[in-house]
């Protein structure tokens, strides 16, 4: 049986209107595609549902039960459709997003305020971290869920990538290598350079793909986190290999960055959860949005 929820909207509005004119208008159909879906509504049933004279309609016996049972119908398809839409204000709880600072800035703005105006009643707690602590925050289920660029090769862990970009040269505008399109590893010893300390996740990245490379700068200053290096380099005291999401976003009065390459570094972020996990719905909608809002892909950073 081949019957559509327009088909019973028509109905119902001929029903309780008791001629087509006004039917029609309700529903914002001519009279004549109406008298066509009511047509082909008694085809399908195999029955007469309205009796009709020059002015008005009135329902045969089968049409009044029909068109009763048609309300229902309607009725509970609106109630459910919300229900729906009123579990989305409704969804309450809290989220717990263990995330990496770069991470932050890029995703997380646009993604937050898109998930406070569909779910109002979540409270959600950014935990901005190192990348070893949001690791073990995930780990430890201190955190439902981060934003890292470590736990790709952890057994407990299941890695979602999202992200893939490259390390970059940072410098002041007025630096000798700012206008170059690339700049080698190797070229950089003549600078003054600064890192990240080794217990840093960036340094672990990078100590990892520059092994056996040669000539790489020696830094005169580290830090802990690839933000405050970031700020050094502002700052004018030399200059930073970070990766890309780690530079201030658009055209900086003082900062920019020029592609590293032989070899090209690069880190893939992702949603790490623990593995086999059931995330509250809370969390799971918010996971789904950080990924949405990624296009639920690695892409590369730029």
């Amino acid at each position: 049986m081949n019957l559509e929820l327009s088909d019973l909207r028509a109905f119902v509005a001929i029903a309780e209107r008791g001629n087509f004119r006004a039917a029609a208008e309700e529903i914002h159909l001519s009279q004549s595609a109406l008298s066509r879906r009511i047509a082909k509504m008694e085809s399908t049933l195999g029955v007469r549902l309205l009796d009709r004279t020059t002015r008005r309609v009135d329902l045969t016996a089968f049409g009044r039960d029909f068109a009763r049972k048609a309300r229902e119908l309607l009725n509970d398809f609106d109630e459910s459709l919300r229900g729906l839409t009123d579990g989305a204000t409704r969804l309450g709880g809290e989220v717990t997003l263990a995330c990496v600072p770069s991470a932050v800035r890029h995703f997380l703005p646009e993604v937050l305020r898109q998930f406070h105006e569909t779910y109002p009643r979540v409270l959600i707690r950014v935990t901005d971290t190192g990348a070893s602590d949001v690791l073990s925050s995930v780990v430890r289920a201190e955190a439902d869920f981060g934003l890292n660029y470590l736990g790709a090769q952890e057994d407990t862990i299941e890695f979602e990538p999202i992200l893939k970009e490259p390390f970059v040269l940072a410098c002041r505008h007025e630096h000798p290598l700012a206008r170059r399109k690339e700049v080698k590893w190797c070229e950089l010893k003549d600078y003054d350079f600064m890192a990240v300390a080794k217990a840093s996740g960036n340094r672990f990245v990078l100590d990892l793909a520059l092994a056996g490379t040669p000539d790489l700068p020696r830094s005169f200053c580290e830090v802990r986190h690839v933000m405050s290096v970031v700020s050094l380099v502002e700052a004018g005291l030399g200059i930073a290999a970070v990766p890309r999401l780690a530079m201030p976003p658009g055209e900086h009065p003082l900062l920019t960055s020029v592609p590293l390459v032989e070899p090209e570094v690069t880190r893939t972020v992702g949603l790490i959860r623990r593995r086999g996990l059931v995330l509250s719905s809370a969390a799971q909608q918010l996971y789904d949005t950080i990924l949405e809002f990624a296009g639920g892909k690695p892409r590369s950073g730029h």
